[in-house]
This record gives structure tokens, C-alpha cells and sequence, in this order.
């Protein structure tokens, strides 16, 4: 490892201490994957996150987006009640499951230290990990949680498999003491690459389950958004903002803060962010049928106000010169909180992202997966069956919608 970040310090110009690629090299970092943290919750299954750890070694695999010649990551204790004490952390390439090829493991560092304090509502960003990693890769970051944390924030819906062990198993190769799993991330936000170019070119998708991946296939790595990184090639980050039950105009004690309030965080303030993809909308509409904790507040809502909303979201972006990219709402015709009086919202909705030509760009998504038998009904090859959510071959069909040369 001393061969390689001596090289990488004389090749690269990296500093491998506190700053990372600092204002002498020029270089700067790029978001190559994301996960966009909220309060921790059990509703989509069983989750560590709301006991959270104790003496706990948590094994988390991602799939990046764009590759580069080193990494560094971020982790969140935004919703944490306590001060988040990371004991330990590295990263490694993935070899199967919870194993990690044994020679690329990285202990990460923040500020020069092996373990770091992270503040209540805070986050930490590591310094520069000496591991290059290739496009559309996977790469295991392991984190070591020798005491109590309380409530983990984490991303309860990662349609990933997560692992856990008892006793510090930070630079374990091998997979057997991970005998625990999960299908949530813990707080890791981010992973990001040195960015040798001053273009900003990363793509942020941003959104609901949706976005988030819902009814995909676990592991798969086949989200929308994944499948949009794959049509580039792994040429430019793509990263995923996307959180289960998000709604545009309401906070969920479940499902994160209204798109409004967490977009600067979410999607603005990723690395290099070139143009974000926006698709938010339909819990709006749907969740004032279902009073339960995680949907209130839940009124009626209507198109003008879903507008408004994404005019403050125009606004905000444009503000940081991001393009913004507006994504027409899916049919939902059958979903369980399908309506005829919603689906005149969605219309009215739809009808303008087409046609007020205040977003940068449209992706016509309700038009590319509609049956043509019925356009308010998802094409049943592109359905994974509860009639919101689309199949592996929906989400590919999604990507496939975009065209590259707006982004």
C-alpha cells in the first residue's frame, strides 16, 4: 500500500492527508454514488437502523457510477441523538457477497485519524483513499462500531444486501463473520472519486421509490438510474437521490423531508453536479388516501400547488447553474392509491412538465411506459406488479428515455 500512495502523491499529486486534492493540485472530487440519508424506520422491513449498533462491524457493498484513480466517502449521523463514534473504516473491491479482494483493503482515515466523531445532525467526509476503481464497479466500505450508536441514519430502502458481524471485522477478506444481513445502507451518503477535469458532468436523480428503486431486483444494481450510468458508460457520475414515500410538498417521519427542503443537501451539493433529473410527485398525490404516521400530514393536494412546488425547485437549481431536467409521472391506474380525481392531478401535471417549458429539458417517462391499451395503466411487461412500481425491464425502459444529449 506505501508503493501505491507514494505513487499515486508523485503521479497524481494527491496529498494524502486532512483536505485530500487540495487547491495546490487543482483537483477536486466527483459524486460516483449516493444514497440520500433520513431518519431511521422499519416500515419497508425489518432494519438495524432504529436500534442501531454495539460492538458492530457493518459491511456495505455499492455499485459506483464513474471510476477514478483514488476514493474518498461521507457518512451522516443527521438524524442521530447522539455523537456517531466510527471506531474504524475501510474500502476494498468486492469480490462476492460480503468478501473483499484481499489486496486492495484501504483503512480510511478523517483528518489524518483511523476513527472519527461525528456530530449530532453532522457529517464526515474521509480523506483521500488510495484505491482506484473502475467504472461501474462494486466497491465494500466497512465501518467498525465499537460502542452504543443509538438510532443509525441510513437509507432503509437500498435494495442491497448489507452484512453485519459482532466484534471488530473491519479489514476481514473473508465473508465468514458476517452472518447478519439487511437490505438497508447506515450512514454512508456518498463515495466519490478525484476528479481530474474542472467540467461538472455528475447527473443526480432525484426522487421517490421510484428513483429509489422500488420492486427492483435486489442486488441487481438495475434502478433507473444505475441503468442511465450504464448507458454512459460509466463516462460521467450518475447518483441516485431517490427515498422511498419522498413527497414534494410534505415531510414523512418515515420517508425524509419534502423534496423542497432536502434538495440543496440532496442533489445541489453533490460534487460537480451538472443537471439533476427530477421525478416527484405521485405520493403527493396518492398519500392523502392513507392516514398513518408515516403519510401525515397528508392533504389533498392539488396541481397547482405540485407546480409551485417544482417552480421552487427550478428556481434553486438554476440558482447554482443546474440544469434541471423534468420527469412526466408514471401511470398509477390500479396502485393502491390509484383515484380517478388523482389521476386528473397527474394529467393536469403532466400536461404541463410537457409543455410550460420552464425545466431545461423533458423525460416523457408516463409515455414510455404506458400501455398503449390504456395510458393510464403501466404496460404490463413494464410493471413489477402493484401497479406503480416498474419491473427490471420498466426501470431499463426509463433509462432508456432520456436523451443523453440534454444532461
Amino acid at each position: 500500500m506505501r508503493k501505491l500512495a507514494t505513487l499515486l502523491v508523485a503521479v497524481l499529486g494527491i496529498a494524502l492527508v486532512p483536505g485530500t486534492a487540495s487547491a495546490q493540485s487543482g483537483l477536486g472530487w466527483g459524486a460516483t454514488w449516493a444514497a440520500s440519508p433520513h431518519a431511521p424506520t422499519d416500515v419497508f422491513g425489518p432494519s438495524w437502523g432504529p436500534a442501531g449498533f454495539d460492538n458492530h462491524t457493518v459491511r456495505q457493498v455499492v455499485r459506483i457510477s464513474e471510476g477514478g484513480a483514488a476514493v474518498r466517502i461521507r457518512l451522516s449521523n443527521a438524524y442521530g441523538t447522539s455523537p456517531l463514534v466510527v471506531t474504524g473504516a475501510t474500502v476494498a473491491h468486492t469480490a462476492q457477497g460480503a468478501a473483499v479482494r484481499p489486496n486492495t483493503v484501504r483503512h480510511l482515515t478523517f483528518r489524518g485519524h483511523r476513527s472519527v466523531t461525528v456530530p449530532v445532525g453532522g457529517e464526515a467526509v474521509g480523506d483521500v483513499a488510495p484505491l482506484p476503481v473502475a467504472p461501474l464497479s462494486q466497491v465494500t466500505v466497512t465501518l467498525y462500531l465499537a460502542g452504543k450508536t443509538g438510532p443509525a441514519t441510513g437509507h432503509a430502502f437500498a435494495t442491497a444486501t448489507s452484512w453485519r458481524a459482532s466484534g471488530d471485522h473491519r479489514a476481514d477478506a473473508a465473508a465468514e463473520a458476517f452472518t447478519e444481513t439487511s437490505t438497508s445502507w447506515h450512514y454512508l451518503s456518498a463515495v466519490e472519486v478525484v476528479d481530474f477535469t474542472p467540467r461538472r458532468e455528475v447527473v443526480v436523480a432525484f426522487g421517490d421509490s421510484i428513483t429509489d428503486g422500488a420492486a427492483s431486483t435486489v442486488d441487481g444494481d438495475n434502478r433507473y438510474p444505475d441503468e442511465l450510468a450504464e448507458r454512459l458508460g460509466g463516462r460521467r457520475g450518475v447518483v441516485n437521490a431517490g427515498i422511498g414515500g419522498n413527497r414534494v410538498l410534505n415531510d414523512s417521519s418515515c420517508f425524509g423531508e419534502k423534496a423542497t427542503s432536502r434538495f440543496e443537501r440532496d442533489a445541489l451539493a453533490q460534487p460537480d453536479v451538472r443537471t439533476v433529473i427530477l421525478l416527484e410527485g405521485i405520493n403527493d398525490i396518492g398519500f392523502h388516501r392513507f392516514s398513518i404516521d408515516c403519510t401525515t400530514p397528508n392533504p389533498e393536494v392539488t396541481s397547482a400547488e405540485l407546480i409551485a412546488g417544482y417552480r421552487e425547485l427550478i428556481g434553486k437549481a438554476h440558482a447554482k447553474g443546474v440544469r434541471i431536467v423534468g420527469g412526466t409521472l408514471l401511470p398509477f391506474k390500479g396502485a393502491g392509491y390509484y383515484s380517478d380525481a388523482g389521476e386528473a392531478v397527474r394529467d393536469e401535471v403532466n400536461a404541463w412538465i410537457r409543455t410550460s417549458g420552464e425545466f431545461d429539458a423533458v423525460v416523457d417517462f408516463d409515455r414510455a411506459l404506458a400501455d398503449p391499451a390504456d395510458p393510464d395503466v403501466l404496460l404490463p411487461a413494464y410493471d413489477s406488479g402493484d401497479r406503480l412500481h416498474p419491473s427490471d425491464a420498466g426501470y431499463r425502459a426509463m433509462a432508456e428515455a432520456v436523451d443523453l444529449s440534454v444532461l
